[in-house]
């Protein structure tokens, strides 16, 4: 890739539809307008305008509308060309062909935004941001990365990067001019290493929510047999997806199905029941559900609480107590068993054919989901895996920070640690990354974008 050539592309996906747009941004962008398009009036910044479309021959391609973008101020920092023509595939290839004859050439993934992060447009992280955006598949995972896309994690993290300046300009005044500049005291500069760093826990915290918002969590619903489990799965649904029987042991396999839980996705999987006597094709199914459980970041128990518990639903109970679970105690509307009552005091009482009940439930995943607090989705917070890392690095720093002040050694000993932390937190969203991270970054882009 070369930043002084000119790239073109189809910017909306494959296929018929109402409109095609195909942008192109470089130096070439106004030889390309003088050749392909035709208008009445000569074209203005950002006023978009009836235009016919040429191709390099003059043979006309489509008529549609064309909107300019004068460098600095469009999308990659360039000149850029958009153009608007019907939505036949046919026409927006023939389009990109004219631009390449006219001296553009074909962008790689993601090149319109590499430019605008290269130009200054926006940081890595808002740029990833983007690629977040286009990816999401539910409403708040849009929220959560228009959020990053506005640029407020690189104003929180430079806030701490300024004050983890400000320490480090206090220890080499006083380093360099001891005779002049008073030492720092070190029960203030303990105080400000640790809120630093309880402001980067809160930032990773922010951070592990915003990955369940993107990625989704896995919810295993588990019970003994005939406690309603797939009734339980078809009621959230809203569909019958797994076979519903009173039989015990219908379900022998695991069954899975997405749904969207407080606007972020959550897989549930249903499972076989588990019960100490089983015979060997149920026992295979109890091997499945206990791997599934294994797995899953959250525990939906599913217990029958129109009967007194038994010594299988006793067992998981107590097995499933110090992991993220909620408790569910079905079929209330066949009536109530006075020994359910006080066994698990967070517990839903419901019925899978209470609407009530159902929401209370909901609510319950999402909060135990996302560690009993919901996530904030108009709050910036960390994304890539580089982001974390370099979290972790600043926090790994400033712990050693403190624990010299804290063992009484010399105060100039933390400048190292310091100036450590100072550097992780600009590889958050630093403008001067290596090319190889660059490359990884805008390789998951589409093409146009």
């Amino acid at each position: 890739m070369f930043a002084d050539d000119t790239i073109a592309a189809i910017a909306t996906p494959p296929g018929k539809g109402a409109i095609a747009i195909v942008r192109v941004s470089g130096p070439a962008v106004n030889a390309v307008a003088r050749r392909m398009v035709r208008t009445q009036r000569p074209l203005r910044p950002r006023v978009a305008a009836v235009a016919e479309f040429l191709d390099g021959a003059g043979a006309l391609l489509d008529r549609g509308l064309a909107l300019l973008f004068r460098a600095p101020e469009s999308y990659t920092g360039e000149d850029l060309l958009e153009m608007h023509v019907h939505g036949s595939p046919v026409v927006a290839r023939e389009m990109l062909r004219a631009l390449i004859a006219c001296g553009a050439r074909q962008a790689g993934p993601g090149e319109f935004t590499r430019r605008a992060f290269l130009n200054g447009k926006m940081d890595l992280h808002a740029a990833e941001a983007v690629a977040a955006v286009i990816d999401a598949e539910t409403r708040a995972a849009v929220r959560a990365a228009l959020a990053n896309l506005g640029g407020g994690l690189a104003a929180e993290v430079g806030t701490l990067r300024k004050r983890t300046a400000t320490l480090l300009e206090e220890l080499a005044a006083a380093i360099d001019f001891p005779d002049e500049v008073v030492e720092p005291e070190r029960g203030r500069l303990a105080s400000d290493v640790t809120s630093i760093a309880a402001a980067l826990e809160r930032l990773r915290a922010d951070g592990e929510r915003g990955r369940l918002v993107r990625e989704g969590l896995t919810a295993a619903i588990v019970g003994p047999p005939n406690a309603g489990k797939s009734s339980l799965l078809n009621a959230l649904l809203g569909d019958d997806r797994a076979i519903v029987s009173e039989t015990p042991g219908t379900t022998r396999d695991t069954i899975e199905e997405t749904i969207a839980i407080g606007g972020v996705p959550v897989r549930l999987v249903d499972t076989a029941g588990i019960r100490a006597h089983a015979d060997r094709l149920e026992l295979a199914g109890i091997e499945r559900t206990r791997r599934a459980l294994a797995a899953a970041r959250l525990a939906i128990v599913v217990i029958d609480g129109s009967l007194p518990l038994g010594a299988d639903a006793h067992a998981l109970l107590a097995e499933t107590r110090e992991r993220p679970r909620v408790v569910f105690f079905n079929k209330a509307d066949l009536g109530l068993a006075e020994a359910e009552s006080a066994a698990e005091l967070d517990a839903i009482v419901g019925s899978v054919r209470d609407a009530d009940a159902l929401e209370r439930l909901r609510i319950a995943v999402a909060r135990a989901g996302w560690g009993g607090e919901l996530p904030d989705f108009e709050r910036p917070h960390l994304a890539a895996v580089r982001e974390f890392a370099a979290v972790e690095d600043a926090l790994a720093a400033l712990a050693a920070a403190k624990a010299t002040l804290t063992a009484g050694e010399p105060i100039d000993f933390i400048a190292g640690d310091l100036n450590r932390a100072f550097a992780a937190l600009g590889k958050v969203s630093e403008r001067d990354a290596a090319e190889e991270v660059l490359t990884g970054v805008f390789s998951r882009f589409c093409i146009g974008k």
